[in-house]
């Protein structure tokens, strides 16, 4: 301790030095060491330094000062508060020195300490306390008229706190309006600008009532017709408040907009570019409230867009079909009309810029857009100011998006046909086109990229779109290619946009202008600079497709031979170099495997040499993922390309890949490997395939499925190709596989790459691996004696490996058709024997469905037997097995098994529920033309039980309705809409769920019928019944996530009663006794819960047909429901921070006050257990709802939340909360919040 004060004390003496590079080296010293965390200075150290600091700021020397100043920014949190104040009082006093240099380095030490001052709730007070000071000074110091410069100083140094530490100074914002406002009258300029983005500052973090009374005296002021200066200022004051204020001008906006719409008629062009401005702040702070507005300022903004009194565009209207000639000379015409007085340009810019933001803002309106913005846009193409080109090609290319937006957003609303907006963007290419084939070759590069820009996003939103107009561009993008004036930026985007424009249309489209731009292009992968190299690789890559397609495209009318030696060589000598950036390697490695892929036998004698070196490149770290993918393309290349010379050298490097770490390396050696065994079998000898044989066994695992999955696929292809290198893996790699049939994560792609293997190895004939050895070793598991009772060995395996080994048993069965019947006899006897365990009986009961459903058991009159039999027994699983095991073999043999379950099902009401069961895996599994003679007697027999009191059955009877209406929609589904009107609500309730199983998550013929008649199914919204209400919900929830297109048309009538279930009913909360104590029951509580379900879907599917303010609303209501329901809106305001913060922001302080009562509930001493863990829960959900708020921009300027955030940090529970949901959720919504609502 005693030794910093000696070495800070030597250093301090040393700055008092009358040699300047002594008190230099002196300070730096000193600014070194007060960087080191582990420095504590006592109170007299601390005093010095200051003292010394704040002498320095007036050296001679301006690096010393300069130091001085860098020192003040550690020194705010190694000194105590009194000594802050110090420093801030001498630096706000010398704020008014005359000496204009000390008047400079103090302001820069000021912003220095402002920027440093802690925002924690440890530090908070000293903040508030210096901002004070300061504040009250530099109030002061804005009132000496006299000053400009101390004044300007003020007013920036008061700008950099508020934007920073606004919450501090809540109560002197009044104080500060006060101060501020009069200097928007300044006679300085700069005076009237700093004060505005002072306000700017203010605004966010202003009470409401502060806000109220700016935006009045800038109303009152505007009311008064100020000259054009003043009126500049305070419509640009408005612009500023708006933007920063968000929703808040929202209830303003009444007034302000008649003000601001009659300040554009001033013959003013900056007063009416603040006016636009304006305009473009409001439309994206409140969009909702500008809505009325819209067809008023879009008329204003197109009406401005064109405005160029000083310039006459008809000559060039008159030239645009004509050729282009005498380019120059327009060039040189441009020139002299430019008028250094014309402003004009900026009403142009801010009137396109207000466009583009309403065409951001209001995808609603897309439609209209293409029939006025459109056109009107298109016009503006000839624009002479390249400032404003460039924001029309800005504006334009929103447009763009937004229609890519528009038709991403849902994925199955025309099946067949496409979205209107893309078709009405289609009839417009043409023009677009013309408009820009032209600019093309112009010389400003600017221009130029806005083109390739916009032509880009032309083709990602609508590919093929450019195709017949490919001749009329290629000019214009050999143009830059070529120009010696293009910059390589230039370069890189014209390249860039040649590569979408060959990956977004057919090759056919290129081949006849390969003569032209082949050169350009090869010229480009010369260049010296990477960045154009790395680019044109990838375009000789596409173009390479071009000169022969592979695939259903390949057409033979090109002959690619006379390009073939220029790509070649110019890519070989990218690919030898090693001196060159990794990029660049990458993609020369890339770009030669399609050449050999495509043009290989073009390649003669050099072909051998490539692939050397493509081994080589395998043997490198850095460049083996890109060789690996490369000889993927190439093992599989049509032209059968001959690898053998480099075979088993690759192989052996590929097998020591899978011991890597590196997950993307192993999943594209696999691929690798799997091409290379497809397709060059012939060339492979079985010991050259070991060292991939001894990896493999270490990637069938469950941890990582998709690696087993692709492992298991290698596996069968050699079983296939190479059987005889398979001697060996019974003990190796196949005990890993029998294991991984057994895991309950087995599923899917995974499990059908096992059937396919096993299928493989019977067929392989390998000894040792035959049909009854696999049989054997799948079903050897589920004969294991169980050591007490079956339930104590049930947790072992578990029921997904029962439906796993059934598949299994059933491929092998299948792969050997004359070992299927002492199999099933085998089964048979299984399930007869009493003695057997559990787990074999009903593993062959599933395996005996499983073979049936393939038709190979017939009528057996036996089978049918032991099926029912089992249906009787005691045990519950094999009961369930038995009703599966039915329903597979119906499948499997319809005209055998259904009229026989049909007649158990009338004639069995006590296995009713598993006879219906069987039933509908025959529905859900069947082809609808063999089940369609069938149809009209399973109708009638479900609906003979659609009013079965056992809600079980009931949901059972609406499924199998529903898949069967799928068979046959047109006649089945006016059926079920009858049975609406006739049925009582048991029977309603059941044909709304019935059509919840018709709505499926791909799409089906029976999409377009739905479309059409949903809105009457969801006329139950509206029924008086409750539980039909419930299921209604339940059914709008599905089609909402399976199928948004079914319902967004519906919206607007559906929402009103969705909303209306999310009211708390008092009519249907009743008291229930339990003995003594009286127990609170809520009827509505799954009704509602359903209708908040369907919020939170809406919130991912329909987002753009909700009015989220109204959606909000009804949020706030659910945050202070029922425990379930909370939960749910709490995930749902996480959901809405991210989606649309603007809205979030504006019902901010009322969602706070909930999610603060949530967070600082205790529960009652003497609770239940669970009550705490429900508590607990609720609070963490509550939290990770703040936590997704916080990470709203400029949330903490609201009061209310910056309060809270403070009570957070503050409060030791709620921050250890806060922290685990930040650390160990990544502070938005955790993996267990995520819900399934299928």
């Amino acid at each position: 301790m005693s030794s910093v004060s000696y070495y800070i004390s030597n250093l301090l003496e040393k700055m008092t030095s009358t040699d300047k590079d002594f008190r230099f080296m002196a300070t730096n010293d000193l600014m070194l060491e007060l960087q080191k965390d582990s420095i504590k200075l006592d109170e007299d150290s601390e005093r010095k330094v200051v003292t010394m600091l704040l002498k320095l700021l007036e050296d001679k020397n301006g690096e010393v000062q300069n130091l001085a100043v860098k020192c003040l920014a550690p020194l705010v949190s190694k000194v105590k508060e009194p000594q802050v104040e110090v420093m801030v009082d001498t630096l706000c006093s010398n704020m008014t020195s005359d000496k204009e240099p000390l008047r400079d380095i103090s302001s820069m030490g000021l912003k220095t300490v402002i920027a440093e001052l802690p925002l924690t709730s440890t530090g908070l007070t000293l903040t508030v306390g210096v901002c004070k000071k300061i504040t009250s000074q530099l109030i002061g110091a804005m009132g000496k008229q006299e000053d400009v410069s101390v004044q300007l100083e003020a007013l920036d140094i008061l700008s950099d706190m508020l934007g920073r530490l606004g919450g501090a100074l809540v109560s002197f914002h009044s104080a500060l309006l006060s101060s501020l406002l009069p200097q928007l009258t300044s006679s300085r300029m700069a005076v009237r600008k700093r004060s505005i983005l002072a306000l700017g500052h203010l605004v966010p973090c202003c009470s409401p009532a502060l806000f109220s009374q700016l935006t009045e005296h800038l109303t009152n002021e505007l009311a008064k017709a100020p000259p054009v200066s003043m009126a500049r200022t305070y419509i640009q004051c408005l612009a500023t408040v708006s933007r920063q204020g968000g929703h808040r001008v929202g209830e303003h906006l009444e007034k302000l907009i008649p003000m601001v719409l009659k300040f554009t008629d001033v013959e003013d062009d900056e007063l009416r570019e603040y006016c636009f401005q304006a305009f473009e702040a409001f439309i994206r702070s409140c969009p909702k409230e500008m809505s009325p507005h819209v067809s008023t300022v879009t008329k204003l903004c197109l009406k401005f867009m064109t405005f160029d009194p000083n310039y006459n565009y008809d000559d060039e209207e008159e030239e645009e079909d004509s050729m282009d000639v005498e380019e120059g000379l327009e060039e040189e015409s441009d020139d002299e009309y430019s008028d250094d007085d014309d402003m004009s340009w900026k009403v142009r810019r801010s009137s396109i810029k207000c466009l583009e933001s309403l065409i951001a803002t209001r995808r609603d309106l897309l439609l209209s857009f293409f029939s006025s913005v459109c056109p009107a846009l298109l016009a503006r193409f000839k624009e002479r100011e390249e400032n404003v080109r460039a924001d029309v090609f800005s504006a334009f290319s929103s447009l763009l998006r937004q229609t890519r937006g528009g038709t991403s957003l849902q994925g199955n609303v025309r099946p067949g046909g496409e979205e209107p907006a893309l078709t009405l963007l289609r009839t417009q290419v043409p023009l677009i086109v013309k408009a820009l084939h032209r600019q093309l070759k112009e010389k400003s590069i600017r221009s130029r990229q806005g083109c390739f820009s916009l032509l880009s996003e032309l083709s990602h939103t609508a590919p093929g779109a450019l195709e017949t107009h490919i001749p009329a561009l290629i000019p214009g993008i050999v143009f830059s290619l070529t120009d010696r004036s293009s910059s390589s930026t230039m370069r890189i985007d014209a390249l860039s946009f040649l590569h979408v424009l060959l990956l977004s249309h057919p090759p056919e489209a290129f081949q006849p202008h390969m003569q032209v731009l082949l050169p350009p292009v090869v010229s480009c992968v010369e260049d010296s600079f990477y960045k154009i190299t790395s680019e044109a690789l990838l375009v000789v890559l596409q173009l390479v497709r071009v000169m022969r397609p592979q695939g259903p495209s390949a057409g033979g009318g090109f002959d690619p031979k006379p390009f073939v030696r220029e790509v070649f060589s110019v890519t070989l000598k990218r690919l030898k170099a090693t001196d060159i950036d990794q990029e660049v390697k990458e993609r020369a490695i890339s770009c030669m495997g399609h050449m050999v892929c495509h043009l290989g036998d073009h390649l003669g004698a050099e072909l051998q040499g490539v692939l050397a070196i493509f081994l080589e490149r395998l043997k490198n770290e850095i460049t083996r993922l890109t060789a690996v993918r490369t000889l993927t393309l190439i093992s599989a290349s049509p032209l059968k390309i001959d690898l053998s010379s480099i075979l088993p050298e690759t192989l052996s490097v590929l097998g020591s890949f899978l011991r890597k770490n590196e997950r993307v390396l192993k999943l594209g050696t696999l691929a690798c490997l799997t091409s290379i065994i497809t397709h060059q079998a012939a060339n492979i000898k079985p010991a050259a395939l070991e060292p991939v044989l001894s990896e493999l066994p270490g990637l069938v695992d469950e941890s990582d499925m998709h690696v087993s999955q692709v492992s298991v696929s290698l596996l069968s292809v050699m079983a296939r190709s190479c059987p005889s290198s398979l001697s060996t893996i019974s003990l190796s790699v196949l005990p890993c596989v029998f294991r991984l049939v057994l895991s309950p994560l087995l599923q899917g792609a995974a499990l059908s790459s096992i059937l396919d293997l096993l299928q493989a190895l019977v067929l392989s004939n390998t000894s040792n691996l035959g049909y009854s050895q696999l049989l054997k070793s799948l079903t050897d598991p589920f004969h294991l004696p169980s050591s007490s009772s079956s339930s104590s060995s049930s947790p072992l395996i578990h029921r997904q490996s029962y439906l796993s080994v059934s598949r299994c048993v059933a491929a092998l069965s299948s792969s050997c058709p004359k070992e299927t019947p002492s199999t099933v006899n085998g089964l048979l006897q299984e399930v007869k024997n009493p003695g057997s365990p559990e787990s074999a009986r009903v593993l062959a009961l599933l395996c005996l469905g499983e073979v049936g459903r393939s038709g190979s058991l017939g009528a057996s009159k036996e089978v049918q037997g032991v099926i029912l039999e089992a249906i009787s027994s005691t045990n519950e699983e094999v009961r369930t097995a038995a009703s599966c095991a039915l329903g597979s073999m119906a499948v499997g043999s319809l005209s055998d098994y259904l009229p026989f379950l049909l007649t158990e099902i009338s004639t069995q009401p006590r296995r009713q529920y598993l006879l219906l069961n069987s039933l509908k895996e025959v529905i859900s599994a069947c082809a609808a033309s063999s089940l369609s003679p069938h149809v009209e007697s399973i109708w009638s027999l479900l609906f003979q039980h659609c009013e079965y009191p056992e809600e079980g059955t009931r949901n059972l009877v609406a499924e199998c309705l529903g898949k069967l209406t799928l068979v046959n929609a047109a006649q089945l589904l006016p059926r079920l809409k009858q049975q609406l009107r006739a049925g009582s609500p048991l029977a309603r309730s059941m044909v709304v769920t019935a059509v919840k199983f018709t709505i499926v998550d791909h799409p089906a013929p029976i999409d377009a019928l739905l479309k059409d008649c949903i809105g009457d199914f969801l006329q139950t919204l509206q029924d008086d019944d409750l539980n039909v209400r419930r299921v209604s919900l339940v059914m709008f929830n599905s089609a909402a996530h399976n199928k948004p297109s079914l319902i967004r048309g519906l919206l607007a009538t559906v929402l009103p009663h969705l909303y209306r279930e999310t009211q708390i009913r008092k009519d249907l909360i009743r008291e229930v006794e339990m003995g003594p104590f009286k127990h609170t029951v809520d009827d509505g509580l799954d009704v509602r819960k359903a209708a908040f379900e369907c919020m939170y879907t809406l919130l991912d599917s329909c987002m753009e047909g909700l009015d989220v303010l109204l959606f909000l609303d009804h949020v706030e209501e659910g945050l202070k429901d029922h425990y379930d329901i909370r939960m749910l809106t709490f995930l749902m305001l996480a959901r809405l921070a991210s989606l649309c913060p603007a809205a979030v922001l504006q019902r901010l302080d009322r969602l706070i006050e909930p999610l603060k009562a949530t967070c600082t509930t205790k529960v009652k001493a003497g609770s239940v257990k669970q009550e705490f863990e429900k508590q607990e829960e609720l609070r963490r959900s509550a939290m990770r709802a703040v936590a997704a708020l916080l990470a709203v921009p400029e949330v903490e300027r609201s009061p209310s939340m910056a309060d809270f955030a403070n009570q957070i940090r503050t409060n030791a529970d709620m921050a250890s909360i806060y922290q685990s949901v930040q650390g160990g959720e990544g502070g938005g919504i955790g993996p267990a919040e995520s819900m399934d609502m299928s």
